[in-house]
């Protein structure tokens, strides 16, 4: 494994241009001035709410628990040159990944042509039959993307970005990014008067101005409403939170009904039409007519009003065919296929344990590699070899013995660091990044940055806020 990047060093220990301000700036700061605003921090973002629940944990009366993303005061820099690459290869990856989605329920071209398996699509789990020639405002179907970006060293020092993964049905933590750049702005305004910082705060209303912009034909004063599971849901505070910043209602399934092919929502003012909605809740969840019969996340008909035009649903359903982590090895394909085009941001090695040769290849290397459940999100469902002890491994080999179709490995990669307030003082934690990029059909539009995770347990490569990991405010300098 390659040594790991340092976003804030070079390999000669010296300080990278877009650290400099910032490294001086911190070479004055007390141990305990930073230690009491982290308090500080902890402290309003309790008293604010800003929690995730932890699914399974249980405190000691037996209910279950709530606890905050652990927030870092040192941001990661990134200089404009390196954004401007990043967010072109951003645009042209989630316009590729759309076309295909539309492609997939329509004519399906790209698996005539072999470039992806027919079968690896038509009977992957998130395929949805029940899209086949449905048109969408557009021909979008991801509006709201998150894709998940990581930097490695490479041989001349430099860090390369790949993409290591593609959210396109119900990417999370955009209010996270947003809380963060507030409380640094509160806790360091000297800070911000050194250094030109690319504002985020616009992004609420990039989302309303996203989400409007694909309400059904005809309709020129939509009503946007956030469909959440409820308060229970890990990210609730979110569903709120984009809600309150939209000026939209938040809604749950039992505030919605279908009458005479439109969904309308319950008001103290009586029913109102709605015409897009945000929704926070599954595919299996979101009609119980179609999808899980058992299901009280969502409203009964939902489906048929989509399918009629009548109703806009943001992320589409059947999106996640696009964001399944064995269609993930054939997006640059996908560019090529549909743009004409190389891609920009590369992917991760990758290998389908399908594929006879590949699954031979990871049994063979597995404490070397990472390997994922196809499915699997926020850090569960995986194996990380060089931190996995031989009897995890050894389990973990018959797992994807018995279903080698639903798993995937890639080399371990060494994610870049960046140096992070710890209870010892500061050190470098491993780190990824997650943009966020919007679409119309008109137009992508990606605010400047996305939200920095970082691995605050040392030496860990997972950077999951389910597996212990925290947050950083990201800093695009538009120097």
């Amino acid at each position: 494994m390659k040594p790991a990047f340092d976003e804030m060093h070079t390999p000669d220990h010296e300080i990278r241009a877009q650290y400099r301000i910032y490294q001086r700036w911190l070479d004055r700061q007390p141990r305990e001035a930073m230690q009491a605003r982290r308090e500080e921090a902890e402290m309003i973002f309790r008293r604010v709410g800003i929690t995730f629940a932890v699914y399974g944990a249980k405190d000691e009366d037996g209910a279950g628990t709530e606890r905050l993303i652990p927030f870092d005061l040192i941001p990661r820099v990134i200089p404009q040159q390196e954004w401007a690459a990043m967010e072109a290869g951003l645009a042209q990856r989630v316009t590729a990944l759309n076309r295909f989605i539309h492609d997939v329920y329509h004519d399906q071209d790209i698996l005539r042509a072999g470039l992806v398996p027919t079968e690896q699509v038509l009977k992957n789990t998130q395929f949805r039959a029940e899209m086949m020639n449905v048109d969408v405002p557009g021909q979008v179907y991801s509006h709201i993307s998150g894709v998940d970006i990581v930097r490695v060293g490479n041989a001349e020092g430099v860090g390369d970005y790949y993409v290591l993964e593609d959210n396109l049905r119900v990417p999370s933590g955009v209010s996270y990014m947003l809380e963060n750049r507030k409380m640094m702005m509160r806790l360091f305004p000297d800070l911000f008067a050194m250094h030109r910082v690319a504002p985020v705060a616009h992004y609420p209303d990039l989302l309303l101005e996203t989400l409007r912009a694909v309400a059904p034909a005809g309709v020129n004063e939509p009503t946007v409403v956030v469909l959440t599971p409820g308060m229970y849901n890990s990210a609730y505070f979110e569903h709120a939170f984009l809600a309150q910043q939209m000026g939209v209602e938040l809604v749950e399934g039992q505030d919605l009904f279908v009458k005479d092919g439109y969904v309308y929502m319950r008001t103290t003012q009586g029913p109102r039409r709605v015409d897009v909605i945000y929704r926070r809740v599954d595919d299996d969840f979101l009609d119980p007519k179609h999808f899980r019969a058992d299901s009280t996340l969502g409203c009964e008909g939902l489906l048929d009003v989509y399918r009629a035009g009548n109703i806009t649903l943001s992320n589409a359903v059947g999106t996640g065919i696009a964001d399944d982590k064995s269609i993930y090895p054939y997006v640059p394909r996908m560019i090529e296929f549909y743009l004409g085009e190389k891609p920009i941001l590369n992917n991760v090695p990758t290998y389908l344990c399908r594929e006879k040769d590949d699954l031979a290849y990871v049994l063979g290397h597995m404490p070397e590699l990472v390997v994922k459940e196809v499915h699997g999100a926020g850090g569960y469902g995986m194996l990380v070899g060089p931190a996995a002890t031989k009897a995890e491994i050894a389990e973990f080999k018959a797992v994807v013995k018995a279903r080698p179709d639903n798993y995937i490995a890639q080399p371990t990669l060494s994610l870049s660091t960046c140096p992070t307030f710890v209870d010892r003082g500061i050190a470098p934690r491993h780190i990824d990044l997650r943009p966020y990029v919007l679409s119309s059909g008109k137009d992508v539009q990606t605010v400047p940055g996305g939200l920095t995770r970082v691995a605050l347990k040392e030496g860990s490569l997972v950077v999951n806020s389910s597996q212990g990991g925290g947050t950083k405010d990201t800093w695009v300098l538009e120097d």
